[in-house]
């Protein structure tokens, strides 16, 4: 039987310790994100319906999106036991120069609409975090003022060739004068791409006032007061504005942009120059033969062309054919530091995040970004202690499986051709094995033979 007694005065002191309240409202709302899914809840609240839906959105159906980011579920890790990790060293060096951890800050256009703080709040925490940060040809920071706050640090230029071409040219220039020391040189837009998320939402540039942008404002006023009370919007690439963000870019960019223009680009880029937007492993080995330093497996963060090739998926082959030669870097779907080991294990030099920064930067502004950086560090070190590696440069394949889900069916008749010249005795093996290996292929199969 229980014997029971009345507690003790001290004894309760000693088993309920109060725990001492937050007055900071920021600090207490950033403090319980425990994810970067965390913090897109938190950004969601606090951000009008048609920024969020800017930075959150993709072309189309969302489709490359969405399988970007479910070929990083779909990842099986494979620890070695009893190898100590006590301590986790994440530094590497990426073209040239050091980072403290495996990715860096991708280049977003029009941040400030996110929140007011911009590339001032990026660059500020990717300095601090001694990770790079990258400018976007359409940021809304300039070129020097990304330098102002981030003076010791690592800053990269993306940059889109526009239909002027000395546009493009002087603001390379003017990047190389302020000691940024890469170039990311961005080939997948040509035109823009379908993001129905802002048509629906009337999304323009500067913000168009209707009823129902007034109704979502409501109860967001300090996004209004915020925006109202700080200086406008300026875009160095951009002489004129008021349109929807499609509009701009295409009335921006030049579909015509060529090997010629990177040629020229090379040029005039005096320190390290790599090319985002690369999608198959053809374009990896002649833009390694043109003379570049790196390429950036990306499909532009899902929001060009939709069912577009997924970068995780295509890094083993693309560092297979090129990685001796060239630095093999990767983005698009980034949401945890698991992706991002996954990645590098996979043959990956380096990774970038994109959305995960601009849900930090809305969260919270400057310690929303510091928050975003301090997730994935936390996620990245436990995730490496758990596989038994001390350092980035003992992660290897042998760590990573990718499982399928989207398995390329072969066409039926190149499947009839290898079925008949096949010897009698093996054609019902082929047949289940390609049964087995392509589902969705059954229906059709069926048809055919009926």
């Amino acid at each position: 039987m229980v014997t029971r007694q009345f507690p003790k005065p001290a004894e309760l002191l000693e088993l309920m310790q109060f725990k001492k309240p937050e007055l900071d409202a920021r600090k207490r709302r950033l403090d319980a994100a425990l994810t970067i899914y965390d913090l897109r809840t938190i950004a969601k609240r606090r951000t009008p319906k048609a920024a969020f839906d800017y930075t959150d959105g993709a072309a189309e159906g969302e489709l490359s999106l969405a399988r970007a980011r479910q070929a990083f579920e779909d990842v099986e890790f494979h620890p070695d036991v009893l190898r100590p990790a006590e301590s986790v060293d994440m530094s590497t060096e990426i073209l040239g120069g050091p980072s403290a951890m495996p990715f860096g800050i991708a280049p977003t256009g029009f941040t400030r609409l996110m929140q007011t703080e911009g590339e001032t709040a990026g660059a500020g925490a990717a300095g601090a975090a001694g990770i790079p940060f990258t400018l976007s040809t359409l940021g809304t920071t300039s070129i020097e003022g990304v330098k102002a706050a981030n003076p010791n640090g690592r800053n990269w230029f993306q940059l889109y060739v526009m239909r002027d071409r000395e546009i493009s040219y002087a603001l390379a220039r003017r990047a190389a004068e302020a000691g940024f020391d890469t170039l990311q040189f961005t080939v997948d837009t040509p035109v823009a791409g379908a993001r129905l998320r802002d048509k629906r939402n009337g999304f323009s540039i500067p913000p168009q006032l209707t009823l129902g942008t007034i109704v979502n404002a409501i109860p967001r006023p300090w996004w209004w007061y915020d925006f109202l009370t700080t200086p406008k919007l300026e875009f160095a690439s951009l002489s004129t504005t008021g349109g929807t963000v499609g509009e701009l870019l295409d009335a921006a960019m030049d579909p015509t942009i060529s090997y010629d223009d990177l040629a020229i680009i090379r040029d005039i880029w005096p320190g390290k120059i790599v090319v985002k937007g690369v999608q198959n492993v053809a374009d990896s080995k002649r833009l390694i033969d043109a003379g570049v330093d790196g390429i950036i497996l990306s499909n532009h963060g899902g929001r060009q062309l939709d069912r577009a090739p997924i970068p995780f998926r295509l890094l083993p082959e693309v560092v297979r054919e090129v990685g001796k030669d060239a630095t093999v870097m990767v983005d698009t779907g980034i949401m945890n530091g698991a992706d991002i080991v996954a990645s590098i294990a996979l043959g990956a030099k380096f990774t970038l995040i994109g959305r995960a920064y601009l849900y930090g930067l809305m969260a919270g502004g400057r310690q929303g970004v510091d928050r975003t950086i301090a997730i994935l560090r936390s996620e990245i070190e436990r995730t490496m202690k758990l596989l038994g590696v001390s350092s980035i440069a003992e992660l290897e394949p042998r760590h990573v499986t990718q499982l399928q889900r989207l398995v390329p069916v072969a066409a039926p008749v190149v499947a009839a051709a290898s079925a008949a010249s096949a010897p009698r005795a093996a054609r019902s093996t082929v047949a289940k094995g390609d049964a087995a290996a392509s589902r969705p292929a059954k229906p059709a199969a069926a048809r055919a033979k009926a």
